[in-house]
């Protein structure tokens, strides 16, 4: 990462840095996800090797835990994340998987070469304004016929600012919280027609809403 890197992005690499240990602690195995969500990770997986037009990007991966579980479902499957850390716990814990350091901004991957990304709960720091920036690279490294599914926490245009997490360590991260319609409005923008949307409500003690959407990047027009 260059000093020129704004400081959003800065901000959740420092914080991640500092809270990876504990990170892989507090954060459940995939395993243990609730049903729904277990189900539209199987559901990607599927239709991703259905597909077959490529590898899958893990993009914003944490410690990998989520990528080796597509792996075990299958799948040609890297991680890619901010936090240097994060990778490397990542390598350790999974050495017969590939990750790397990088930005959902500016992804080091080629354009066409993937066939499908994953975004895990790695898009809610990201300021609004610059989501049809990391949309518009979602786009550009698929494929044509590659799929997007996208997950995390959605809310009424919320900002949480918070000091500390994971265990107490300090962080300067924020996160965006946008309504789910206007995200699908934005991977619409950004070219990607959306094929399913799910919708969890704060049930059972829980304290926030979650969604997910399930997207594909147009095929190439015959004779093209």
């Amino acid at each position: 990462m260059t000093e020129q890197q704004p400081a959003y992005l800065a901000a959740i690499r420092e914080s991640y840095d500092t809270v990876a240990a504990d990170y892989v602690r507090i954060v459940k195995e995939p395993a243990e996800l609730d049903p729904l969500s277990r189900a539209m990770l199987g559901a990607f997986a599927e239709d991703v090797r259905a597909a077959g037009v490529g590898p899958v990007a893990d993009m914003g991966c944490g410690p990998g835990k989520i990528t080796a579980y597509l792996a075990a479902l299958g799948m040609s499957v890297f991680g890619i994340d901010l936090s240097p850390r994060m990778i490397e716990l990542a390598r350790r814990a999974y050495p017969d998987l590939t990750f790397s350091v990088g930005s959902m901004t500016e992804p080091p991957i080629g354009d066409g070469e993937l066939g499908g990304i994953l975004a895990y709960y790695s898009t809610h720091h990201t300021p609004p304004a610059e989501l049809p920036l990391v949309f518009a690279e979602f786009h550009r490294t698929l494929a044509p016929g590659g799929r997007l599914m996208l997950a995390g926490h959605v809310g009424e245009d919320q900002l949480l600012c918070p000091t500390k997490a994971y265990g107490g360590h300090p962080v300067s991260y924020e996160s965006h919280l946008v309504p789910p319609d206007r995200i699908a409005e934005l991977l619409t923008r950004a070219g990607f027609a959306l094929t399913a949307r799910m919708v969890l409500e704060p049930v059972d003690g829980a304290t926030r809403t979650h969604a997910t959407f399930l997207a594909r990047k147009a095929e190439q027009p015959s004779g093209s």
